[in-house]
């Protein structure tokens, strides 16, 4: 194990040297993958140093999530304490289904749950687990609502017409679930959103009051705090009232976005979340953690019971159901994803959990900032959000992105609202400076002109 160590810390420690001189890796093209890299495996082992050797040239190809150069997804940069609980977590190998398996480490995750519950601002009813990620803790969130409405239909299955509705800009993950859950694809309702990107709350209830007057069930709205492409916020108040109104789940999609429970400046974005049934957050994404940290919080932890618990006298030996955390999790092997965020949140505390948030806002400022003062680029973003949208000098985004990422420039995806295509500029590393958003900005402007785009132009890749 010591030599093994002893090979990780050099291939870490020349990947973070090289990243601070190279913070994009040579692309390689997918269709020439085999060709570049030695991926085979063989029959027989190879030696310490051939193992190291080929390590390092995979390590050194792998696109660098944590750089300055990546804009492309909903995470990036890294937290250093957050990566020691995570390598911690990997040496212990826990699994978190039962406290005889896990020890302390149940209590861990309780700790996170309990203490982000408080914060939501409900009482010791409430509960919570962690999953690989968004879309499967948007799914627990369904198949809860699923369940509250109707005890019967995890013995029985589906005997009504039942009907989910959510934003048109939410995450994809929605229909996929509704197929999942038996609920189907055709049943979910897609809500016009206005011109904030916010679901419309108008044509939600106007979508199950004719649902209802057609024998359907509505059993759930799905809310976006922080959608994909915009990062919008729905209004969690109006939600509520008309989730009350007509009796429905009302869960909360804040796997993006969410985290701005901890920030006092930016907790008004989800302004109503107490009254929620269940929400959910990727620590992984505004808080930094390493993949993945995906949470689901619910108001009333009896559903996460009626819901996912099974007896198995093979595995439920001893202790109490409390801490036997696998019967409330979909999963039964589970690793230990709570140790990186609560050493993450042990060091910096609730504070710096906030510093980390309202820092990505900030550089979203600056880099609408910049935008307003240069007539080249056009802003498409709406207000408090770290997704920038823009386009510069009318070039297609699809060209700019796709060659800056062939060339290794930058990292920086698109993304299409109302009929219009933009460069999105995720701001979510939060270990960037200003400094980081105006490179970004000349880094395009020197691209293009290197490479003379123009509108329009078709671009020979």
């Amino acid at each position: 194990m010591e030599q093994t160590l002893e090979i990780f810390n050099r291939l870490v420690g020349e990947l973070l040297a090289d990243e601070a001189k190279n913070p994009m890796a040579e692309h390689i093209p997918s269709a020439l993958l085999y060709e570049h890299l030695d991926l085979k495996l063989q029959k027989e082992g190879i030696s310490s140093a051939e193992l190291e050797k080929s390590l390092k040239e995979l390590v050194f190809a792998t696109p660098r999530t944590a750089t300055n150069a990546f804009f492309n997804q909903l995470f990036g940069g890294r937290q250093d304490k957050a990566i020691l609980g995570d390598l911690l977590s990997v040496i212990l190998n826990n699994s978190m289904y039962t406290y005889k398996a896990a020890g302390p480490q149940i209590g861990v995750e309780k700790t996170i749950v309990r203490e982000m519950c408080k914060m939501v601002g409900w009482g010791d009813a409430s509960d919570g687990t962690l999953a690989p990620g968004g879309s499967m803790t948007n799914f627990m969130g369904m198949v809860m609502a699923r369940d509250a409405f109707s005890e019967k239909i995890r013995y029985e299955g589906m005997q009504q017409k039942l009907t989910v509705y959510t934003s048109a800009d939410s995450h994809y993950s929605i229909p996929k679930n509704a197929a999942f859950s038996g609920i189907g694809r055709k049943n979910v309702r897609e809500i016009k959103t206005d011109d904030k990107g916010r679901m419309d709350m108008a044509a939600l209830r106007k979508a199950i009051q004719d649902d209802i007057e057609a024998g359907c069930q509505p059993v759930l709205i799905n809310c976006t705090a922080g959608t994909t492409v915009l990062g919008s916020y729905d209004n969690l108040v109006e939600a509520g009232a008309i989730a009350k109104e007509f009796d429905i789940w009302l869960h909360v999609d804040g796997a993006y976005g969410g985290a701005v429970l901890f920030s006092d400046k930016y907790r008004h974005l989800i302004e109503g979340i107490e009254g929620v049934d269940s929400f959910s957050v990727n620590a992984h994404k505004m808080l930094g953690t390493p993949l993945s940290c995906s949470l689901i919080l619910v108001k009333d932890k009896k559903h996460l019971y009626d819901s996912f618990s099974n007896d198995a006298s093979y595995l439920y030996q001893t202790d109490h159901d409390e801490f036997n955390l696998g019967k409330k999790s979909i999963q039964c092997g589970r690793r230990n994803d709570a140790l990186k965020f609560w050493v993450l949140w042990k060091s910096v505390g609730t504070n710096g959990l906030a510093q980390i948030v309202d820092k990505q806002f900030e550089l979203a400022e600056a880099a609408k900032q910049y935008i307003s003062e240069n007539p080249d680029y056009v802003d498409y973003s709406v207000d408090d959000t770290v997704s920038v949208c823009f386009n510069y000098k009318g070039i297609p985004a699809e060209d700019i992105c796709t060659l800056l990422y062939e060339k290794s420039e930058l990292s920086v995806g698109y993304g299409s609202s109302e009929g219009n295509t933009f460069i999105r500029l995720v701001t979510i590393n939060a270990n960037n400076e200003k400094e980081d958003i105006m490179n970004f900005f000349k880094t395009i402007e020197a691209f293009v002109e290197k490479h003379s785009l123009a509108p329009k132009q078709a671009v020979n890749y």
